[in-house]
């Protein structure tokens, strides 16, 4: 009998996610994080010496990377934002699958990256971007500070981030050839944790863990946060630090052209007689 595949686990309400983000856009979103991305996106496109022509925009919000980067290709495919992780693609439809900002909200990452290998023709490319690694530490330590001084107890507040290191073994496991993952630390400076807090809800990107505390939070909490904030994480002229991690990460779909290792014991050349051969030192 096959064992049925393990579920991912629910951590996101991808619904809340878009009403967050239909917010945003009403408010005056925040695009500063995202319009970095997109020229970073346009560089390392460039510095990929192939022509792309059908290409998938995969859950990147808003319309900043298809007016930047729409002309370069025969068609551009936006993939919207809905609740289910399902892709509505065929199998081996674009040979470019690109994604901003979006991967850090999907509840089953390993599944999504699968489904994007599939629909890729052979030798096509993925590159995304998402916020990973140490995002939002300073905001996580103070409101875990603040929570455990006053309320005693912690409830989940900022959405947990993949590292390199896993995205790198999720893009292996997918079947992704050639993976590379590399990361971009941005360090952004406030006013206080408020206008941090400020930003986040016109970026769409407040709490939307489905596990998220229902109850607002008291105001004494709040006050205490920003107090912690600003006492562990400002700089002498009194503004706080945010740090964001943007982790790249790019993989092939598979084709016989692609470079491949070695098979083991397939060598040439011996290593014991390299070293007979090599000039001895007086």
């Amino acid at each position: 009998m096959t064992p049925n595949p393990i579920a991912a686990p629910n951590l996101f309400d991808r619904a809340l996610l878009q009403a967050r983000q239909r917010r945003a856009l009403k408010q005056g979103p925040a695009t500063f994080l995202l319009d970095r991305v997109v020229e970073d996106m346009e560089e390392r496109l460039a510095a990929v010496k192939r022509d792309f022509a059908d290409v998938a925009d995969i859950w990147t919000a808003g319309d900043g990377l298809r007016k930047s980067l729409g002309d370069r290709f025969k068609s551009l495919t936006h993939v919207a934002l809905v609740d289910s992780e399902v892709l509505p693609l065929h199998p081996e439809q674009f040979d470019l699958a690109i994604s901003a900002l979006a991967f850090q909200f999907v509840n089953d990452l390993p599944g999504v990256l699968a489904q994007i290998r599939r629909r890729l023709k052979p030798d096509g490319l993925l590159l995304a971007a998402m916020i990973g690694g140490d995002t939002l530490n300073e905001l996580r330590q103070c409101f875990a500070a603040a929570e455990a001084e006053l309320e005693g107890g912690v409830s989940p507040r900022v959405a947990p981030f993949a590292d390199l290191r896993d995205v790198g073994a999720l893009l292996q496991r997918a079947g992704l050839a050639l993976p590379v993952t590399d990361v971009d630390r941005v360090v952004v400076r406030y006013d206080s944790a408020f206008a941090l807090m400020a930003d986040l809800r016109r970026m769409g990107a407040s709490n939307i863990l489905i596990e998220r505390r229902r109850m607002p939070t008291r105001r004494g909490t709040m006050l205490r946060m920003a107090q912690i904030y600003a006492q562990r994480f400002a700089d002498p002229d009194g503004r706080i630090r945010a740090t964001f991690d943007v982790i790249w990460l790019s993989g092939w779909a598979p084709h016989d052209s692609q470079p491949k290792p070695l098979r083991p014991g397939s060598a040439t050349a011996s290593l014991e007689e390299a070293v007979k051969k090599a000039p001895k030192r007086s």
